[in-house]
């Protein structure tokens, strides 16, 4: 009486993964330019102040507990 479930089939697929070939020339572009991208240093890079009003927002808010103008830590702002 009623209906009885139905079986459960077992179906077995297999995925692959197969890349397309490539052209070895465009790869080779690809990898110098990701390189020149990542290992890219300005020569000489300029320290960046921020504006007063956040300076000043930072220090009532407490968020800025270093000084700036000591000598111990100049040369890290450089």
């Amino acid at each position: 009486m009623g209906n009885k479930p139905a079986k459960q089939e077992r179906r077995e697929e297999v995925i692959l993964r197969i890349v397309p070939p490539l052209d070895q020339a465009y790869v080779r572009w690809l990898a110098r330019d990701i390189e020149r991208i990542h290992g890219f240093t300005p020569r000489n890079p300029r320290a960046v102040k921020p504006p007063d009003h956040y300076i000043e927002h930072m220090r009532l808010n407490g968020g800025l507990d270093v000084d700036l103008d000591d000598p111990d830590l100049a040369h890290l702002f450089k």
